[in-house]
């Protein structure tokens, strides 16, 4: 099923072709998970990762990889000026971006304006962490959007608690899916991924992966699959699953003694069985 999911890649395609993507994240404390996201989306096969992180963050993250395109937000957190100056550096070809990922918000109209500027652009998303507030809510309906919460940001995010009950928690998820238009991809020991119409459920059993941080690298590979299938909830699916591959593969290797940046590394391993060329 999942192999349907993931596009197949054209042998004469150019730079580009195979996915564009954003990354908005990270803070004073929190500088790892905007580089986590991004180094995902490109081990999951995306052409291009932009990672926007505020200025005091922006040294670090260069150094981390040269395979990142870094933009500096021109302040420490998420402001209306930082939004503006970031929507003119942005390509305008630009398919998918996840926002959220340690990131610092000064103002939540400022993340409302950007979510409205980058949907108005046709730019699919994916939604995590501190941008999981209610007031996008009315921007996301029937939107190529995917929201990333565990069970805490569920509640602030739809104003009420996941039940521990299997099938409350999948009942759950479905109406406020449907409700609001968007891909809910509860996370947890089993991800609940819903668009409020057709449900999957991943039962991870990787006790691994409650090191900090593999949260951000699934909402990388949300954006990068979501860059080349515009389907939202296909996107999300394939992202837990291969997500759920690199950790078991890791936990193997290393028992419970994991790291995200271990993830990362397993994710090409991860996908290479659904490797399609045309």
């Amino acid at each position: 099923m999942v192999k349907k999911f993931i596009p197949s890649r054209k042998s004469s395609s150019r730079k580009g072709d195979n996915g564009i993507v954003l990354v908005v994240g990270g803070s004073y404390v929190y500088h790892g998970a905007p580089i986590l996201s991004s180094i995902a989306a490109l081990r999951c096969g995306t052409d291009l990762v932009y990672t926007s992180v505020p200025k005091i963050n922006v040294t670090p993250t260069r150094a981390i990889s040269p395979n990142l395109i870094v933009i500096p937000l021109v302040d420490q957190k998420l402001t209306r000026g930082a939004v503006t100056k970031l929507l003119g550096a942005l390509p305008h070809n630009l398919n998918s971006a996840t926002i959220g990922m340690g990131l610092a918000i000064q103002d939540k109209n400022a993340l409302i304006y950007f979510v409205k500027s980058l949907l108005d652009r046709d730019v699919r998303l994916s939604l995590d962490a501190s941008a999981l507030i209610p007031e996008v809510l009315p921007l996301l309906a029937n939107k190529n959007v995917v929201v990333t919460p565990h069970a805490g940001e569920f509640k602030r995010l739809f104003g009420e608690s996941p039940s521990n009950s299997k099938s409350e928690r999948i009942k759950t998820v479905e109406k406020n899916a449907k409700t609001y238009g968007i891909t809910v991809l509860l996370k947890g020991a089993m991800d609940v991924i819903s668009n409020g119409t057709t449900t999957y459920l991943y039962e991870k059993k990787i006790p691994a992966m409650t090191v900090g941080g593999t949260g951000d690298v699934l909402s990388g590979l949300v954006a990068g699959i979501l860059s080349k299938n515009r389907n939202a909830l296909e996107s999300a699916a394939a992202a837990t699953f291969i997500n759920g591959l690199a950790g078991k593969a890791v936990q193997k290797k290393l028992g419970l003694h994991m790291t995200s940046t271990d993830l990362l590394d397993e994710i090409p391993t991860a996908m290479k069985p659904f490797d399609k060329i045309v």
